[in-house]
């Protein structure tokens, strides 16, 4: 827990998330805090806001207390405007009709290149993780908010896989390989709230959460940050925002 035990890691990264949606936009979500983040916007301040699901559903309302365990669950469908097969979401987002993409991933480094494969070398890793699913089309096609708990092992110097593409080398590499629209906006932690320098595209802290000083930002990132000249401090969750995120997981089994 955290903030003096008010709230955990996991409701942090959802309520910062969450207040970087807007009302009117389509999200592009996946379960766990992705989800939570998008619904609680809903609740909180964007009722206009789309979320759109890999499964191929458009437009749902969860319902509090029945959080999908996945994107192709029935619980996906509440109220939605379309189901579509996944080729056909896929297809929206390639033509630009998604405004943000939600990601997390094992490891992210100073471009914002995200890890969801493997850790150690290719030809005989240590872990073997989940694999991109549709990870590498949201991060090619769209802007990203990415959501981790901030640790050095995963924000590191140089990913072991490119998974989902950030900003590739910096500067003008992802133009220069054809990716002419998206990458990542911000990244979410624990500790921080993180963008991305306009020239050089390194990684940026951008705002500090109540309680955390940039030197813990610092030990907990395997390669030299960026600091804004402003840097803010975050406004804890409220107890509204909090009560929502319980009531959508009461069982907590995304916000433990």
């Amino acid at each position: 827990m955290t903030e003096n035990g008010r709230h955990s890691a996991s409701e942090l990264l959802a309520v910062m998330s969450s207040r970087l949606l807007d009302d009117g936009q389509t999200v592009f979500a996946g379960v766990g805090i992705p989800l939570l983040a998008a619904t609680l916007a809903q609740r909180m301040h964007a009722p206009g806001l789309t979320i759109l699901f890999e499964g191929g559903t458009l437009g749902p309302f969860i319902i509090p207390g029945e959080l999908p365990p996945s994107t192709n669950e029935q619980r996906c469908t509440r109220r939605a405007n379309m189901v579509l097969s996944s080729t056909d979401v896929l297809l929206l987002l390639q033509r630009g009709y998604v405004d943000i993409g939600f990601m997390g991933g094992a490891q992210i480094d100073q471009y914002g290149n995200l890890n969801s494969s493997f850790i150690g070398d290719a030809d005989d890793p240590t872990i073997r993780l989940p694999g991109t699913g549709g990870g590498n089309d949201i991060a090619s096609l769209t802007r990203l908010i990415v959501a981790m708990i901030h640790e050095k092992r995963r924000f590191v110097e140089t990913v072991d896989f490119v998974t989902s593409t950030g900003f590739l080398h910096g500067g003008s590499s992802r133009v220069e390989a054809g990716l002419i629209t998206g990458g990542p906006a911000k990244v979410v932690t624990d500790l921080a709230i993180l963008g991305f320098d306009e020239v050089t595209k390194r990684m940026k802290v951008q705002a500090l959460h109540a309680g955390v000083s940039a030197e813990q930002v610092r030990e907990s990132t395997a390669f030299e940050l960026l600091f804004d000249s402003d840097i803010k401090i975050t406004e804890p969750p409220t107890d509204g925002e909090l009560a929502v995120l319980r009531e959508f997981d009461p069982e907590r089994l995304y916000i433990a």
